[in-house]
C-alpha cells in the first residue's frame, strides 16, 4: 500500500515499486496533484493539470471513446435525484452515461439540493453544514449516507461491461485531519494500487488528483473524513471529520483487455481439448456409427 501525506501544494511523479503494489515483477509511474485553498480559485490549477493529463473531455454519451476523460460535478441532477432524496447509484452510466456506477458501505448516496427547492449543502441533514461545506462548481455537493465510504466502480459508459480509467481525482470539502479523508485505487482484481490522502483545509477546498496508471483502475474507494454525516455531529468538535466531495474526474473508462497470460491459458486449454477429441476419434471402431 502506498501511503502519501498531504501537502499544501504538490505535484508528485512517483514510481511504485512492485513489491508495494499488485505488479510484483514490474513498476509504473503515477503523477500526484494535491492542492488546498479557502477558496476554488486557488485549487483551479490542480485540477487543471490533471485534466491535462487526462486528456480532452468527452460527451456524455454511452460507449468509449478512445482516449481523453469523464468529468462529473452533479448539478444536472435533477430535483428529483437529489436531497432529501437519494441518487440511484447507477445514474451516472444509465441516465447521464459515464462509466461510473456508486456503492457504499452505508446506506445511499445523495446529491445535495439546490437553492429554492430544499436545504443547501446537505442542510437537510444537520442545518450547519452549508457553513462548514462551499462548492468548488456550484452549486452541489455529493456525499454518502449513513456511512462516510463510498466506492466507485467503472464501466464502459451505458454498458455493464467492466472498464478501467488511468486515473482519478476529486475535490473534498472541509478536510480538518490529516491522514484521514483518501483515494485507494484499484485494479480489476481488486488489489489495491495505493492509498494516498487529500490535504487539509478547514472549512476549504482540497483536490486530490493521481494519473498515470497503466495497468489500468477497476475502482475506488473514497474515504471522507472519520464520521457519517448526522443531526447530532458537532461541527469544530476536536477528532471528528465530516467530508463531502464537489467534483469527479477520471480517464475515459475503457473495456477491460483480458492479459496475455489468461488469453495463452484459454488457447492452451481449448488445444488439449481438440487433441483429446482427436484422440478419442482416432481409437473409434471403424464399425462403430458416428452420430
Amino acid at each position: 500500500m502506498v501511503a502519501i501525506s498531504w501537502l499544501r501544494v504538490a505535484r508528485i511523479v512517483m514510481v511504485v515499486v512492485g513489491g508495494m503494489s499488485a505488479f510484483p515483477l514490474s513498476s509504473f509511474a503515477v503523477t500526484i496533484e494535491q492542492r488546498t485553498s479557502a477558496n476554488a480559485a486557488a485549487i483551479q490549477a490542480a485540477v487543471d493539470a490533471v485534466r491535462t493529463d487526462l486528456g480532452t473531455l468527452n460527451a456524455n454519451v454511452a460507449g468509449s471513446f478512445p482516449a481523453g476523460r469523464r468529468e462529473i460535478n452533479w448539478d444536472g441532477v435533477p430535483d428529483a435525484s437529489a436531497a432529501p432524496n437519494n441518487l440511484p447509484a447507477n445514474f451516472f452510466n444509465v441516465n447521464s452515461p459515464r462509466g461510473a456506477v456508486f456503492s457504499t458501505p452505508g446506506t445511499a448516496v445523495q446529491v445535495s439540493g439546490n437553492a429554492g427547492v430544499a436545504p443547501v449543502r446537505f442542510d437537510n441533514i444537520n442545518a450547519t453544514y452549508s457553513s462548514i461545506f462551499q462548492t468548488f462548481s456550484a452549486q452541489r455537493l455529493f456525499s454518502a449516507v449513513g456511512g462516510n465510504i463510498v466506492d466507485v466502480n467503472f464501466f464502459v459508459p451505458g454498458s455493464t461491461n467492466p472498464a478501467t480509467v488511468s486515473g482519478f481525482g476529486s475535490v473534498f470539502t472541509d478536510v480538518d485531519l490529516a491522514n484521514t479523508t483518501s483515494i485507494q485505487y484499484f485494479n480489476t482484481n481488486g488489489v489495491s494500487l495505493g492509498t494516498f490522502f487529500a490535504p487539509t483545509a478547514n472549512n476549504g477546498l482540497s483536490f486530490l488528483g493521481v494519473t498515470g496508471f497503466s495497468e489500468g483502475i477497476g475502482r475506488v474507494r473514497i474515504t471522507n473524513g472519520n464520521i457519517a454525516l448526522g443531526p447530532s455531529e458537532v461541527v469544530g468538535a476536536a477528532a471528528v471529520d465530516v467530508v463531502v466531495m464537489d467534483d469527479f474526474l477520471y480517464g475515459e473508462p475503457r473495456a477491460v483487455v483480458p492479459e496475455p497470460s489468461a488469453i495463452l491459458l484459454f488457447a492452451t486449454g481449448m488445444g488439449g481439448l481438440a487433441w483429446v477429441r482427436r484422440i478419442r476419434g482416432s481409437r473409434r471402431h471403424p464399425d462403430e456409427e458416428t452420430l
